[in-house]
């Protein structure tokens, strides 16, 4: 299985928002990114629904919306009627894990949790078969552009352990810093699922680098 990729809308030109659409429906991207950021849970605001409702419209891929918002179980249902495939919410942000998740499924959505750089994956393991992805944030959530953070890489490899051990079939996605050099060690680290903004927007040639970051399933240990 080749590895995923789901570009992240936050790093497009949204001047010709269009365009870069167009450029994701033709690519062989698995998914569409899309982060959702209150000025509260993280301090930066992005987009809101008239642009998730603009995007749903012209997006043929299917959409994984990562919500980076205090009270996300707020708009299970909103969410559900954009036909978004994946709703993603912060381990931090919800109080009620475990009936969050169970109402996105309720929903007919795919259910992702996040956890922030600093929250381990220990926090998963009452959790860890009810969920369809677990997202980890490589950088601190709220601007694109940043730095990776290195023990990510045994994170990954912890989290793959916990999946392992309790037979969950949930999927690792990765967010922050994601480039030529990072990418091939969280895919060999087991990743299933690459969340790259900068590195697939800003490049001359994005078609072609999603392509390769799909191409790295040759690296997987798992």
């Amino acid at each position: 299985m080749a590895t995923m990729v789901s570009p992240s809308l936050l790093a497009a030109n949204f001047l010709l928002l269009d365009s870069d659409l167009d450029m994701i429906n033709r690519s062989e991207a698995d998914w569409l990114h899309l982060d959702v950021m209150d000025g509260v849970f993280v301090p930066n605001i992005s987009f809101g629904f008239p642009v998730l409702e603009a995007v749903a419209s012209r997006c043929t891929k299917p959409l994984d919306v990562h919500y980076m918002v205090v009270q996300p179980e707020r708009y299970i249902s909103r969410t559900a009627k954009l036909g978004a495939m994946m709703m993603n919410v912060h381990y931090e942000a919800c109080t009620h894990l475990h009936r969050t998740v169970q109402e996105i499924h309720d929903a007919g959505m795919k259910a992702g949790v996040t956890l922030n750089p600093s929250t381990p994956v220990s926090v998963l393991e009452d959790i860890i078969g009810d969920v369809d992805m677990v997202l980890l944030m490589s950088v601190n959530p709220g601007f694109g552009g940043q730095t990776f953070i290195e023990n990510t890489i045994q994170k990954v490899q912890r989290l793959r352990q916990l999946i392992t051990e309790h037979g969950s079939n949930a999927l690792i996605e990765v967010d922050g810093g994601v480039q030529g050099e990072t990418a091939p060690r969280l895919v060999e680290a087991g990743v299933d699922v690459l969340v790259s903004g900068s590195y697939v927007f800003k490049s001359p040639t994005p078609e072609q680098t999603i392509h390769d970051l799909r191409m790295l399933k040759g690296l997987s240990a798992v």
